[in-house]
């Protein structure tokens, strides 16, 4: 008896054990990785954060005494509000405002006075929690896709919500805000200037806030700048503070804010929906209308779980340890944040550079971080959500009908122009020739011909007069090695879909364009390196300068030992370039002999699968990629490499632990490695393909190297496979010796 109700107990225990549950959003907390603790929904436009990078009592990590571009910090203590929309994993601060804040006594409107030490987190799939410790507050959080929704636990007496504009993570400023009645504020908040670029394109956040119940006082706060002069002596509240009573007239400026508050006899809770749109209050208040109406915050945050859970469900790992588990499904749910909604309930947005108000059926996607996302992220959305691809790839055509380019980092309808390269060309392309066709691919190339093709006033490729008449962009462009390798790869992308497309001529310019690379190998030092206007390498030249972020002549975030191998798509060239396979072996060894091997940015980070391409030298693929896994990813707020870059540094993780890997952008193979898992099976969405799911199964005694592998019961002899066999196959087996 006692026997049976174990075996019940247990039963239960992992019958309730879904994917969504390994989620850990702690990972990334640290470390750089950039990635907040707080709920959001897949793809969410809203996301909450709490906010601990304000104030001396969290230096250095804190926001203006360094390059942050997170709202949250792990080992800070020191909380000053919670953010209603920010960025998850990107390398420039943006967002982070609309900061709620739950206090008790007095009104205090300073954040570093009313801010306070936190402690007992709990961070979940959909869920965050803290007990704000200074005023013995609970404080809970989920989200829907547009909507935040906080609760708030008090204690007996006066209980107080602010709502502060005037503290954020972005410097931009300028608010707007209006109290509509005891239980709602409409208002926004000026963003933007993301790296500090295109700071005229500044853009608003538009929210909505409802109160579950109406405050028995409410106001505003405004502080103005502190002036000087003839009219400064007139001004009674000049760089002070003004409380403005049970005002309900508009307010603007940059350090305003509003208070709600309570008279309590007993402990009670309050809740809080905050509604946001980027294109008016009106739609802000029909997302959370919409979107959450009556709902209780429970009623939300299973909503919200059961969203994340169908789609991390996608993937079913069996095997492995629970920490293995653990950082899978967090870096699954990593790459299920970005890119994520811009479009309205109501299927408006805002358009880019246009002014005007777009509509779609769909979903218009924002946050193409695709300097970094087109090496993989992108694939993995191919593969497992290929719905989701598709509707990325239209909103990069819109995008194009709109600003007469394809993005290159966008942000809510603003362009960056961050990093190098023109990535939408090879995302595209890589879709397109997956099997995701639902999109006008003639309209796709025509833009990419543009980007390729026109010499004057190309934002998306400087330099490529000089690139196309020289074969390489010269030391007068920034990061020119790099730059070059970038246009290389879209070109090769290009030249891929021409060929699909029937376009021989195009597909063979293309293809020769895509090589160009070569022209800057120096064979003495079996490294690509920077040459001038003149056509001469560049002098004095340092392979190792530009590591760890270090400023340099020829490269971007790298050096010329990171980007040795970065040409995936013609390293059998590199190899003849180097004089064979054993030199390739040995140069591609040192990498990482001699520690230049970054795990925590993108133009290496397919090095660890290079070894596939020598027969017998599989082996040291299997090795590294585990070692690397073990090293770099692990179960705690530390447990990314650095930033994850809106998801990439996990969708190369996801696919390492399935034992495969998209080693060249547009081409349709993947590298096969070590999986992780026993067995994982990826469900395949019968839109796009025939088979209802893919299997790769291990057969492990522990010895690590794979000794033979198996397709659909039989042999099979390559460590490489098209992206049609495996998802037209039923079973990939690797069995290791």
């Amino acid at each position: 008896m006692f026997i049976a109700l174990v075996y019940m107990c247990c039963s239960v225990f992992y019958a309730q054990q879904q994917p969504a549950d390994y989620v850990n959003p702690f990972i990334g907390t640290s470390n750089y990785g950039a990635t907040y603790p707080g709920p959001v929904a897949p793809r969410g436009m809203a996301g909450i954060s709490p906010f601990n990078v304000a104030g001396p009592q969290n230096k250095p990590l804190e926001k203006d005494s360094q390059w942050l571009s997170t709202p949250y910090v792990h080992e800070n203590t020191f909380l000053t509000g919670f953010s209603q929309v920010n960025l998850s994993g990107v390398g420039c601060p943006d967002l982070g405002v609309l900061l709620l804040m739950p206090t008790t006594g007095k009104v205090e409107t300073n954040h570093l006075k009313y801010g306070s030490v936190y402690s007992e987190e709990i961070a979940k799939t959909a869920y965050y929690s803290s007990k704000i410790d200074k005023y013995n507050i609970k404080a809970e959080f989920t989200a829907s896709k547009r909507v935040g929704v906080s609760r708030f636990t008090f204690p007996k007496g006066q209980s107080n919500i602010l709502l502060n504009l005037g503290v954020g993570l972005t410097n931009e400023e300028g608010g707007m805000l209006q109290i509509v009645s005891a239980t709602e504020i409409e208002g926004m908040r000026s963003v933007g200037s993301f790296c500090y670029n295109s700071p005229e394109d500044a853009y608003p956040v538009y929210f909505v806030a409802k109160f579950s119940r109406p405050a028995d006082q409410f106001g505003v706060w405004k502080k103005p700048a502190k002036y000087d002069g003839a009219e400064a002596q007139w001004m009674t509240y000049n760089g002070k503070t003004r409380m403005m009573d049970n005002n309900t007239k508009m307010v603007v400026g940059d350090s305003i804010g509003s208070y709600f508050s309570y008279q309590f006899d007993k402990e009670e809770t309050v809740e809080v929906k905050i509604g946001i749109s980027y294109v008016s209050i009106a739609n802000a208040r029909e997302n959370l209308a919409k979107e959450t109406g009556n709902k209780s915050f429970d009623a939300v945050y299973k909503e919200t779980y059961q969203q994340w859970n169908e789609l991390l469900s996608k993937i079913k790992t069996e095997g492995g340890t629970t920490a293995d588990k653990t950082v899978f499904y967090t870096a699954l749910y990593h790459t299920l944040i970005h890119p994520n909604t811009l479009n309205d309930y109501n299927g408006e947005f805002p358009e880019i550079k246009t002014g005007n108000t777009g509509k779609t059926n769909g979903t218009r996607y924002t946050v193409f971080s695709l300097w970094d996302t087109y090496r993989n992220l992108h694939q993995l959305m191919s593969l497992v959500y290929p719905k989701q691809q598709s509707d990325m790839v239209k909103s990069m055509l819109e995008m194009y009908d709109e600003n007469g380019w394809l993005p290159k980092w966008e942000l809510n309808s603003t362009e960056t122009f961050t990093m190098v390269g023109d990535p939408a060309s090879i995302v595209i392309a890589d879709t397109y020739l997956k099997g995701i066709q639902d999109f006008d691919v003639q309209k796709a190339y025509k833009a990419m011909l543009k980007g390729a093709d026109q010499l004057e006033n190309n934002p998306l490729r400087p330099g490529l007069k000089e690139y196309i008449e020289k074969g390489y962009v010269t030391t007068k462009d920034k990061g020119s090695v790099s730059t070059t390798q970038e246009y290389n790869a879209s070109d090769y992308a290009i030249s891929l879909l021409a060929k699909a497309l029937g376009n021989k001529k195009d597909y063979q310019r293309f293809k020769n364009r895509s090589i160009s690379y070569r022209k800057l190998y120096d064979k003495d030092l079996k490294l690509l390196r920077p040459r001038t206007e003149n056509g001469s390498f560049y002098e004095p030249f340092d392979p190792l300068s530009g590591a760890n972020f270090e400023e340099n002549i020829g490269f971007i975030e790298g050096n010329a030992w990171q980007y040795a191998f970065m040409v995936p798509h013609d390293i059998e060239g590199l190899m003849k370039l180097m004089g064979g396979k054993k030199v390739f072996s040995s140069q591609l060894q040192k990498v990482f002999d001699s520690k230049q091997f970054d795990m925590a940015n993108e133009p290496d980070i397919a090095y660890p699968y290079l070894f596939n391409y020598i027969k017998g030298e599989e082996w040291r693929s299997q090795e590294l990629v585990q070692k690397l896994i073990k090293q770099y990813f692990q179960n705690k707020p530390d447990g990314l490499p650095g930033n994850d870059d809106t998801g990439t540094m996990s969708a190369w993780l996801v696919y390492s632990m399935m034992g495969i890997y998209p080693l060249a952008p547009g081409e349709t193979k993947y590298a096969i490695t070590t999986p992780v898992f026993d067995k994982i099976t990826i469900e395949l969405d019968s839109e796009y393909y025939k088979n209802k799911k893919i299997i790769i199964e291990k057969e492990s005694n522990n010895k690590g190297k794979i000794k033979s592998m198996e397709l659909n019961g039989k042999e099979y002899k390559s460590y490489f496979i098209t992206h049609d066999d495996f998802v037209n196959g039923t079973t990939l087996k690797v069995i290791q010796e």
